[in-house]
C-alpha cells in the first residue's frame, strides 16, 4: 500500500516511496482510496514504461472517472516527445465516450506534435488507419486540418476513404476546395453514395 502507518499519537500517514514501477503498479492495482491512487499515479509517470501502463489501464471498461481524469491530466502534462501519443489515439477507437473524450483532450494539450502521427497513418498503406487518421483530424480540429485532407484527396483511391475525409470537408472545406469535391465524382464514377456525400459537403460549404 502507498500510505504506510507511522504509529505516532498523531497516527499521520507517510507516503510511500517506490523503487520500481513493479512495486508502483502493484500498489495502484491494490488501492481503493481515491487520493492515495493520484498519489500513485503520480509516482507511476516517474518511471519508464510508466506512462505506456497509465493509458492502458484507461482501456479499462471499469476504470473509475476520477481516476481516468487524473491520468489524462498527468499524460498531458508529460513533454511531448516522452509521451505515448500513439496509445493516446488508440483510446478515440474505443466505446466509452468518456474516455475517447479523454483521448481527444490530450492530444489538443500536445497541439502540433501529432501531426507526425496523423500524417504517418495518412500516407500509410492501411485502410483503416487513414479513416481513423482523419477522424482524429476532426476530432481534435488542428490548425492544418483542411489542408492535410485536400493533400489526401488529391490522390486517394480508395472510396471509403476519401468519403470519410468529404465528409470532414463539409464541415471545414472551403469554396476553393469545390472543383476538388467535384472530381471525385469521375474518380469514384459508378459508386452510388459518392454524388450523395459530395453534392452534401458543397451544399455545406456554400451554406
Amino acid at each position: 500500500m502507498a500510505l504506510v502507518k507511522n504509529h505516532t499519537a498523531q497516527d499521520i500517514p507517510e507516503l510511500e516511496s517506490f523503487t520500481t514501477l513493479e512495486e508502483a503498479k502493484e500498489a495502484f492495482l491494490e488501492s481503493e482510496d481515491d487520493s492515495e491512487k493520484d498519489y500513485l499515479i503520480d509516482e507511476i509517470v516517474k518511471f519508464h514504461g510508466g506512462a505506456e501502463f497509465l493509458v492502458e489501464y484507461l482501456k479499462n471498461e471499469d476504470v473509475h472517472k476520477n481516476v481516468a481524469t487524473k491520468i489524462a491530466s498527468v499524460i498531458s502534462a508529460m513533454e511531448a516527445d516522452e509521451a505515448p501519443i500513439e496509445m493516446v489515439m488508440d483510446l478515440l477507437k474505443l466505446d466509452n465516450a468518456y474516455i475517447r473524450n479523454l483521448g481527444i483532450s490530450i492530444l489538443r494539450d500536445f497541439g502540433d506534435s501529432i501531426k507526425y502521427y496523423i500524417v504517418k497513418f495518412l500516407i500509410g498503406d492501411d485502410r483503416d488507419l487513414r479513416i481513423f487518421a482523419i477522424n482524429v483530424l476532426g476530432d481534435v480540429d488542428f490548425p492544418e486540418s483542411r489542408e492535410m485532407l485536400v493533400e489526401l484527396l488529391e490522390s486517394e483511391e480508395d472510396v471509403n476513404v476519401a468519403m470519410t475525409a468529404v465528409d470532414y470537408m463539409g464541415e471545414i472545406g472551403e469554396e476553393e476546395d469545390i472543383p476538388l469535391l467535384e472530381s471525385l465524382k469521375e474518380r469514384f464514377a459508378g459508386e452510388v453514395y459518392v454524388e450523395f456525400a459530395v453534392d452534401g459537403a458543397i451544399k455545406l460549404i456554400k451554406g
